[in-house]
């Protein structure tokens, strides 16, 4: 690692999100290392909640043109990181996800040569699995991961499938997404004093986008299940298409009254520390940041075996991994971390101690700041 200060301009979605926060927090941390860190999006990104005089955010906007079937933000982004380059010097673009990160990040690139400007993509999930693989997108998809100067993947899972998708034999490096224990932690008060559950009750959490893949309506199952044994509450964070139909289910299945939707939050780490357990039956998982703040919190989690997952929760000692339409399985252990407080205690500790010696944001951090160092003073050599 080196002392070196870079000048990095960063771009994410701006929405609630895994890759959202990850720039986010990546972003504040490089901050408070005296970095100079350049926010370009179209909004504001998540979790920027604090003044740090090093970050900077630069509005990308586009044009409403009678000729354009729609704005063309790819082609906006590329401008708005041309011109933010330039005036301040930038020395790497960072982007968090393929499409359409990487492609303006490209062309940008190009606008600026001579300029050796650098260009790192962080991939994280979907940009490879879902949007990566529509035949419009693939072509340019992988384009776009051959011609940046580093690709990063945040699990082994996603890194294996990027390679194996987009029949790239270039390196891919694993950077695994992390968390900041001191805001993550068990917080006693407020599990004595549950606001979420005023009589008192056990309280289940699930938190995502309720997007098809989160598979929201198995954790309806599932808490249909539980609640028959124990007197508990779901509490479900977030917003989306599936809020509908998991509303519905819950009605149909009569436990509408013990299913809370809080719908989008930004800070989670109270909610976190609320849970007595963390319900993740998602269909796929390229990493599960949600899950490693519910560890870092000292929350059990019980999750799918899919993707990245496994690589973070390890079976039966700091979480429990199934399949995702698994409902009877998920639904049992469940129920020993709610009837075994002991359990729950021990697990909780194990997942909190993995989370704060492997995924700190410490660790991390030092990762990228490797890779920054590395092709900072080296000449372009896309894979």
């Amino acid at each position: 690692m080196t002392g070196k200060k870079y000048r990095i301009g960063m771009t994410s979605f701006a929405a609630q999100g895994g890759s959202g926060v990850v720039a986010s927090e990546l972003g504040l941390a490089l901050a408070a290392r005296g970095h100079e860190v350049h926010f370009i999006a179209n909004a504001l990104p998540v979790r920027l909640r604090e003044f740090l005089p090093k970050v900077f955010f630069h509005e990308v906007q586009t044009v409403q043109y009678p000729a354009f079937p729609h704005a063309p933000y790819t082609l906006a982004l590329a401008t708005k990181m041309t011109e933010v380059a330039r005036y301040h010097e930038l020395e790497i673009l960072h982007v968090h996800y393929a499409i359409p990160h990487a492609a303006s990040a490209y062309l940008a690139q190009k606008m600026l040569e001579p300029t050796q400007i650098k260009v790192v993509t962080t991939l994280h999930g979907t940009d490879i699995t879902l949007v990566g693989q529509e035949p419009s997108f693939w072509p340019l998809t992988q384009f776009v991961i051959e011609q940046s100067d580093i690709v990063t993947a945040v699990s082994k899972d996603l890194a294996r499938q990027t390679r194996e998708i987009f029949r790239t034999n270039r390196e891919i490096r694993v950077i695994y997404n992390f968390v900041d224990p001191e805001h993550f932690r068990p917080r006693p008060d407020l599990k004595r004093n549950n606001p979420l559950a005023p009589a008192g009750e056990k309280v289940l959490l699930h938190a995502s986008n309720l997007r098809p893949v989160k598979n929201v309506e198995t954790v309806v199952r599932v808490f249909a299940r539980v609640v028959k044994e124990v007197d508990c509450r779901l509490v479900i964070v977030g917003d989306g298409p599936e809020r509908g139909p998991a509303e519905r289910l819950a009605r149909r299945l009569e436990v509408a009254d013990k299913v809370t939707f809080l719908g989008a939050r930004e800070s989670m780490e109270e909610l976190m520390a609320m849970a007595d357990v963390l319900l993740l039956p998602s269909e796929h998982e390229s990493f599960g940041l949600v899950a490693l703040e519910a560890m870092s919190a000292q929350t059990p989690v019980v999750a799918s075996k899919r993707g990245g997952l496994p690589e973070l929760v390890e079976h039966g000692e700091t979480g429990f991994l199934h399949e995702p339409d698994d409902i009877e399985g998920q639904s049992a252990s469940v129920l020993r971390l709610l009837r075994e407080p002991n359990l729950a205690q021990v697990m909780g500790e194990r997942a909190r101690e993995v989370a704060k010696n492997r995924f700190c944001t410490e660790c991390v951090l030092n990762s990228y700041l490797d890779m920054y160092h590395e092709i900072s003073g080296s000449s372009r050599a896309p894979g």
